[in-house]
């Protein structure tokens, strides 16, 4: 296998493999962060969303020990750290009949992982709702549009405002506040339940509550997570600086670098 193609059920996938997914955008995945010592934290929990949003997807189950042994094979003789990313779909999928199809394939795929932790990020607030949220699928369009907005505005990245005026989550990232009192406070929203923050929500005292977009701009910071990223600081919200060295930022951080990876 050449290094860095994409697999399909472990075998290299084609063009023709690819175009209905491109085509349509049915399929979900989950992105991997693949530690130096090739653990990986929160696999149990990447697993249950790719069995879980196979089921709301596809309607059918997903043989989890399979996509191990095609993640392992896509790894053989990758520098690490690294991401993989498993995507499902089913390559027969047509636009006119989604219904008549439900054989979900394997796609994996590698590539490189940045340093940790990267740099505190820009947001700029965009009004967008993710169609079905609790599924991390494919269809990418409005947060890519949104991010863009973001970036064309002089942002890094964009973070959800939804039509009800509460902030729900970024392009591709969880958000979380600190506020005054040192409290981590996760937005209460229809959001991706991510596998980042999900593990931070096991270690770290909490509060989920609704946070409007006046009430983040005077949270005393502000973080995104996800796996790739870990806790990343915003430095910005719209025209409102966070402090990115915050103590509980600091905590956050040690905490997530603390939760031992699962070996594959």
């Amino acid at each position: 296998m050449l290094s860095g193609m994409a697999t399909l059920d472990g075998k290299p996938v084609s063009a023709d493999d690819l175009l209905p997914l491109a085509l349509t955008g049915l399929g979900h995945f989950t992105s991997m962060r693949v530690g130096a010592d090739g653990a990986i934290r929160g696999l149990a929990l990447h697993l249950e969303r790719l069995r879980r949003d196979s089921e709301i997807v596809w309607g059918t189950g997903l043989d989890t020990g399979c996509v191990l042994a095609y993640v392992r094979q896509s790894l053989e003789g990758r520098s690490r750290p690294c991401v993989v990313r498993v995507t499902i779909f089913d390559p027969k999928v047509d636009m006119g009949h989604p219904a008549e199809t439900g054989e979900p394939h394997i796609m994996v795929s590698v590539r490189g992982a940045g340093a940790l932790p990267p740099e505190p990020l820009r947001t700029m607030s965009v009004p967008y709702e993710r169609d079905l949220p609790r599924v991390k699928h494919c269809g990418l369009f409005g947060a890519l549009q949104a991010r863009r907005t973001a970036q064309l505005a002089g942002f890094d990245d964009a973070l959800f405002v939804g039509r009800d005026g509460l902030i729900s989550e970024g392009g591709t990232w969880n958000v979380g506040f600190v506020d005054h009192d040192g409290t981590i406070v996760w937005p209460e929203a229809p959001v991706l339940p991510g596998v980042t923050m999900a593990l931070l929500q096991q270690h770290v005292e909490h509060r989920i509550a609704p946070v409007s977009l006046e009430q983040a701009t005077g949270m005393a910071a502000a973080f995104a997570t996800n796996t790739s990223i870990g806790v990343r600081p915003l430095s910005a919200l719209d025209e409102t600086g966070f402090a990115v060295e915050h103590r509980a930022l600091r905590r956050l951080r040690d905490v997530y670098l603390s939760i031992p990876g699962e070996a594959l």
